[in-house]
């Protein structure tokens, strides 16, 4: 089952958990201290590149009959709705630069590149994901009621089509952040607490659904047909622009499930939320969060979610402040020995494509245990052992603390001896045989 006593799991005191609690508070106020015109021009520097990509898109696209001018226009607007989604958008209605006060830039009037609505997306995701993350029943994006990613999802035969539901997924990304407010699944079964709020939602969607269609595949490739007084022109132009599309939502599907579906990324249950404080929510993001390696480059482009942890601790501050709170972070780790969930981006994706195929399948063709398996934990996976405290120590021939990120790691060593075991054994008798 997932997680139903965080402390315990992490092998933390309460006293533990309000005191790095306390240390997560003071990394907020030192970067609110400092942000201001540094942070102010990179995101001014980040508006211009994204439009400027945009333009040459459009303008390339003017000549998508030649091969080499579409492929070069759809990967110029793939990259600019890229960064309009992930590194200005997500950001921006996140509120992380809402402290400068420009209208422009604010959580309350943007509106993104992107077929879901602005205002449905901030219920369900900063309200709603934010506030209960990986909470089983009460997080949406657990599987975003289509995919089965840990074993406490009970198995249905719907879920044979685990990848098939997650390719689709990914290459119309845009279309699941669209419905997603929606919760079509209540609505299928009558359970919809209220039908009118779901019928202005519905017609909320279909307006942006009609404009983001109209602007893409309507009017801007007729500009390139009349341009060139070509039907021909015009279909080139709107093929392109879906490629780009579908550039940015295969990119930002594996960004976003690289954060939340990579071994390690923890799952929690209801009676968690009871009465939690700030720093318990701290704690639980630090656990249920993943991060992957990323240069500048990457980080950009994946508007430094490659930082999902820290993103999951401080979501409204400026996202180009996350590299150096991770540092203090991964600090923090260190001290109270817990783990840093973080990898390469391909292995971290694979990870998650491998849950997602693994979990098709019901939980008796599984190996591991409900509780102690890559994609699902609890604080059970300790128990088979009791000489394992489930508190935290200091090391008295080191002087280190040893807690949750010493537990697994004895665990895997105790799994490696067992198997090293069971092969010596199978060796020694094929010998005697």
């Amino acid at each position: 089952m997932a997680i139903a006593d965080i402390p315990e799991y992490a092998h933390l005191t309460d006293a533990d958990v309000e005191a790095l609690g306390a240390e997560l508070d003071a990394i907020r106020r030192d970067v609110e201290s400092v942000r201001g015109e540094k942070d102010a021009k990179y995101l001014r520097n980040t508006i211009r590149f994204q439009r400027g990509m945009e333009l040459t898109g459009r303008a390339l696209l003017f000549g998508a009959r030649d091969r080499k001018l579409w492929a070069l226009g759809a990967g110029a607007l793939g990259v600019s709705k890229i960064v309009e989604n992930m590194e200005l958008g997500h950001n921006v209605m996140h509120g992380q630069w809402d402290w400068m006060n420009d209208p422009e830039v604010h959580s309350t009037s943007w509106e993104w590149d992107n077929t879901g609505p602005s205002a449905h997306w901030k219920h369900t995701h900063n309200f709603i994901h934010h506030k209960y993350t990986n909470v089983l029943g009460m997080d949406d994006d657990v599987g975003y009621g289509l995919i089965r990613v840990t074993r406490d999802q009970r198995w249905k035969p719907f879920n044979l089509g685990n990848l098939a539901y997650n390719t689709l997924l990914m290459l119309f990304f845009q279309y699941g952040v669209a419905v997603q407010h929606l919760e079509l699944g209540r609505v299928a079964a009558g359970k919809h607490p209220n039908p009118d709020e779901f019928k202005k939602d519905l017609k909320d969607v279909g307006i942006k659904v009609g404009r983001q269609i109209s602007k893409d595949y309507v009017v801007y490739p007729a500009l390139a047909g009349a341009a060139n007084r070509s039907w021909t022109s015009w279909g080139r132009a709107m093929t392109a622009t879906l490629a780009g599309n579908t550039i940015r939502n295969i990119w930002t599907n594996a960004v976003i499930f690289c954060g939340h579906f990579p071994d390690g990324a923890e799952k929690f249950t209801k009676q968690d939320m009871e009465n939690e404080t700030q720093a318990q929510w701290y704690l639980r993001q630090m656990l249920g969060s993943a991060n992957f390696h990323a240069g500048k480059p990457l980080a950009f482009m994946s508007g430094n979610l490659c930082y999902q942890i820290e993103h999951h601790l401080f979501p409204d501050l400026p996202s180009n402040r996350l590299a150096e709170i991770s540092v203090r972070v991964r600090e923090l780790c260190e001290k109270y020995d817990l783990p840093y969930t973080t990898g390469p981006f391909l292995v971290q994706y694979a990870k998650s494509w491998r849950t997602i195929a693994k979990l098709s399948l019901p939980n008796k063709y599984l190996k591991a245990t409900t509780d102690d398996a890559p994609e699902t934990a609890s604080e059970r996976r300790f128990k088979s052992h009791p000489e394992q405290r489930l508190v935290a120590e200091i090391d008295p021939a080191t002087g280190r603390r040893r807690g949750l990120r010493s537990a697994i790691n004895s665990l895997r060593g105790r799994r490696s001896s067992v198997i090293s075991i069971r092969k010596r054994t199978q060796t020694d008798g094929v010998r005697a045989a």
